[in-house]
């Protein structure tokens, strides 16, 4: 598949055709590269839009084999329902935080960069712009830092003081050392202080409590998407009492942010902290839109769910019970995007400028070219299942896998069976083995499959539900041999 740099220049918006389950990754990174070639007033920068979560990490696996190149940022959506009474994860928002942060404060430049979403994180709102530009915090040995300051600015922008940090958005005290541990680094970090002098930064593991290493600077993000300052709770009592009225007596939402207070699922009240709210896409200017296959349905069903979750919510109001804790739901269009956003996200963007490059839609079935859109093909096919295999009692699935690999590789093609975790590569390698498959070698990625001699075959770790066939490539899955449910049962 060949992606002309004038199709991306255009802006036009066009369709990938024949993309196989497993070859989403492909596609997308193609139409990276294109973007990264193309120049222009375009940025090399693709927003990967995915069904779900499961499909989302997938994808971001996928690229780590067939594009490790390129940069990704992955932004997850809240793992709790719309309207609820639980907060989202602390992980999953240190996780979306710190996408937001490297996209305002890093443009990249030499290399693709690559945005892998879901259709749920899509179509909510995120904090504005100009809010997350400004929150970050540095810091270097030698430096005057207040640890009053440092511990309050913690404590405003969502880190949870514990006795010992563990995980991300966690922070200690003890003495003159804080303990915290930051959105987006793999590990914690120490910050020794003597009086109001930072004097070193040492990373540690929060397993074992020891020293990994040490830095030279430090640039805090929060691990909150709104902060608990005064001008903040004020912003917050001004817009709950403008949406809702007076506040009630038992009101207990209201109270603890009143109180400076933390509150189970106040963060679905997030736009009441902000003068305004962003879209992910604003974060994004010029880039490509990579549509996964249905994600437009996902994303649909999303913005209904919502509407449905809304409309429970304020019938519950109506009908609430003496003594019990109102939920005051604030209307769908704060939290989620119109309908009519979402509409303009299917439209092409106008030639003459627009806030995003061209939006690509990826779908399995094999479509002509000719019609009102373009149409690109990857060309690639879904690979043999030995499900016949699998049911016959007087055939051995093995020998079959082993034949077909020799069937590939005599067609002179490369050969990569797939498995979903090292332990499951290992033994799917053993077996493998002993049915007389015993020329394959561990790979990392498609370059070094290229590269496997005409008697071998690759063994990779690619979580993939199917293989698949592209050009001189077949990639036979672990699920394809094993079936589904042994697979998914170890995933």
């Amino acid at each position: 598949m060949l992606i002309s740099p004038l199709l991306i220049q255009s802006k036009a918006p066009f369709t990938i055709s024949e993309v196989a389950d497993g070859t989403e990754a492909l596609a997308a990174a193609e139409v990276a590269r294109a973007l990264f070639k193309a120049g222009a007033d375009l940025p090399a920068l693709a927003l990967v839009v995915a069904r779900d979560a499961i499909r989302a990490q997938a994808l971001e696996q996928a690229f780590g084999f067939f594009a490790p190149e390129m940069e990704l940022i992955s932004f997850p959506a809240w793992d709790c329902q719309p309207y609820d009474r639980a907060s989202p994860g602390a992980a999953i928002v240190a996780r979306r935080m710190g996408a937001l942060s490297r996209l305002v404060r890093s443009r990249g430049g030499e290399r693709p960069r690559v945005v892998i979403t879901t259709a749920n994180a899509l179509v909510q709102r995120v904090p504005p712009i100009a809010w997350v530009s400004a929150q970050a915090l540095a810091a270097a040995p030698g430096n005057a830092l207040d640890m009053e300051d440092l511990t309050r600015w913690l404590e405003h922008n969502g880190f949870v003081r514990a006795a010992t940090v563990r995980d991300a958005g966690e922070y200690a005290v003890r003495g003159g050392i804080i303990d915290l541990y930051p959105p987006g680094l793999l590990g914690a970090i120490r910050l020794d202080f003597f009086g109001d002098t930072l004097e070193s930064i040492r990373l540690f593991d929060p397993e074992t409590q020891r020293t990994t290493g040490t830095l030279a600077m430090l640039e805090l993000i929060p691990t909150s998407e709104f902060q608990m300052t005064s001008e903040a709770i004020r912003r917050f009592r001004q817009g709950y009492v403008a949406a809702f009225g007076a506040a009630t007596k038992g009101d207990v939402l209201y109270e603890a942010i009143s109180e400076g207070r933390r509150y189970p699922g106040m963060e679905h009240w997030t736009p009441l902290f902000h003068e305004s709210m962003s879209r992910l896409t604003d974060y994004l200017p010029g880039a490509a839109i990579i549509l996964d296959h249905q994600v437009l349905d996902a994303a649909r069903e999303r913005l209904g769910q919502a509407e449905d979750y809304f409309q429970n919510r304020k019938s519950g109001l109506e009908a609430i019970a003496p003594g019990a804790a109102p939920y005051k739901p604030l209307p769908v269009e704060a939290l989620y995007w119109t309908a009519a956003e979402f509409e303009a996200l299917r439209s092409p963007p106008s030639p003459q400028g627009g806030t995003t490059g061209p939006i690509v839609t990826l779908t399995p079935f094999a479509i002509p070219d000719g019609g009102s859109q373009k149409i690109i093909s990857l060309g690639a096919r879904k690979g043999r299942i030995f499900a016949a295999e699998r049911a016959d009692e007087n055939a051995n699935v093995f020998d079959a896998a082993v034949t077909h690999v020799r069937a590939l590789q005599k067609a002179g093609k490369h050969v990569v069976l797939a498995s979903w975790t090292d332990g499951s590569r290992d033994r799917l390698a053993g077996v493998m083995a002993d049915h007389g498959l015993t020329q394959a070698k561990l790979i990392a990625s498609q370059a070094s499959a290229r590269m496997l001699a005409a008697h071998e075959a690759g063994l990779a770790v690619l979580p993939l539900e199917a293989g698949f066939e592209l050009g001189d490539l077949a990639v036979i899955s672990e699920q394809d041999i094993l079936g589904e449910r042994m697979v998914r049962g170890r995933a």
